[in-house]
């Protein structure tokens, strides 16, 4: 593609669909229930951006820059936010099994100085929380679960790693390191680590991308037998098995920021696709060659009908009319699963693909994305979108985000906070 997206990082960098590369987050319980996007009424319209760290895909541009650099840059990055009229940032604080805050759980990491676990000199969640909202803007803090290392050697993680100490704890798959999410050590542990950015910063929400189980890689098996061995034995199927895990992680983290901080919101962008309706008649009108559900075991619809979550962004990374994963039919599948649960929707937009020469027509086409929102706005279910990511918005690849505040950001709106 010439250009990073989230995806580039998982197991799989893209899907296939069709033959074509796919490119890039019941009743429930009574407590669980109450944790709903309810409480929360009708809140203002979303208008979110991603700033990645990892591998430095957005900030900072490189590792080993000055302090004052850093800052510098990240503040660029607010500023624009504002000048396009969002309201939302999602700043990604757990990048790979570390820290862009002083934790006493995991390394600092080696985004910043170029080396894991050496201290920066300053606090970039700190800034970034005060500094977001003295602009006015909400501050998500993103964080992702199970990814250890975008490598395979436990060797180059800093001495002090929580994969070190316990590598029974880590399984490699696809050339990457990855927690395992049967270990209910894992679980108790990767909350942990992220609760303690929960209880010192005033941030407006715990945000996930769609990495759970890794995404498949051919020919390759996630080695968790002995996981399952020692803890799924009340499941007939590893997948179920899987998925719990998964669930589990959700629920708990939920409940648990209930308890914590009631008023931080808890979100998740996984991948759009749940299930195809090829492979089950609730799914949606596609033929994505990965499927949440199946794939990485994760029960995306569940989630939103548990009320698990306050807000869910799928990540819609496709044009209208793209014949396998068509955003006409993502958005009203997803409008119809949020219907009635009180979980916000919020879409993802792949403002990334705009202009890219690896890209379809559409995707040249300056208008694209504004015919995106259009859309959204038919359906009153959508409460916002969410652009990957932070770079793009600033450079504002042929003219698209300029034309989605032109035609849909015609004045500022206030953060939901």
């Amino acid at each position: 593609m010439g250009l990073f997206s989230r995806r580039t990082f998982g197991a799989a960098a893209v899907g296939v669909l069709s033959g074509s590369l796919l490119t890039g987050p019941g009743a429930a319980t009574a407590s669980a229930g109450e944790s709903g996007g309810t409480r929360y009424g009708q809140r203002p319209q979303l208008r979110g951006v991603w700033v990645a760290t990892v591998a430095n895909i957005d900030w900072p541009t490189r590792p080993g820059l000055a302090a004052a650099e850093q800052r510098r840059q990240l503040l660029a990055h607010l500023d624009t936010a504002v000048e396009r009229r969002l309201n939302t940032v999602f700043l990604q604080v757990r990048p790979t099994a570390d820290a862009l805050w002083p934790s006493p759980y995991e390394p600092w990491a080696q985004y910043l100085t170029g080396t894991q676990g050496e201290d920066p000199g300053w606090d970039p969640l700190g800034f970034a929380v005060c500094e977001a909202h003295r602009r006015g803007l909400e501050l998500h803090a993103w964080f992702n679960p199970y990814r250890v290392a975008n490598h395979a050697d436990p060797a180059r993680l800093a001495a002090s790693h929580p994969a070190r100490r316990h590598p029974e704890w880590v399984v490699p798959y696809g050339g990457k390191l990855y927690y395992n999410p049967g270990l209910p050590e894992v679980r108790a542990f990767v909350q942990d680590a992220m609760f303690d950015a929960v209880e010192r910063y005033d941030i407006d929400g715990v945000h996930w991308d769609d990495y759970f189980y890794p995404y498949p890689v051919a020919g390759q098996v996630f080695d968790d037998d002995e996981a399952y061995e020692r803890h799924g034995g009340a499941f007939g199927d590893r997948a179920d098995w899987r998925r719990d895990n998964i669930d589990q992680l959700v629920r708990e983290t939920a409940l648990r920021l209930r308890r914590t901080k009631p008023h931080v919101r808890f979100g998740i962008s996984p991948f759009a696709v749940w299930r195809n309706a090829g492979t089950d008649p609730e799914g949606s009108d596609t033929r994505a060659g990965v499927q949440t559900y199946d794939d990485l075991y994760a029960d995306t619809r569940k989630w939103v009908r548990e009320r698990w979550v306050d807000q869910i962004v799928p990540q819609v990374y496709w044009n209208i009319g793209f014949a396998a994963a068509d955003y006409a039919k993502l958005v009203p599948w997803w409008a119809d699963v949020v219907r009635g649960t009180g979980v916000e929707l919020h879409i993802g937009e792949a403002l990334y693909k705009a202009g890219d020469p690896a890209q379809g027509p559409a995707w040249h086409d300056p208008a694209e994305l504004s015919r995106h929102l259009t859309l959204c706005g038919r359906h009153p279910e959508v409460r916002g979108n969410a652009y990957f990511s932070a770079k793009h918005v600033a450079a504002d690849p042929i003219g698209a985000m300029s034309r989605v505040v032109e035609d849909h950001y015609d004045r500022p709106v206030r953060a939901p906070r």
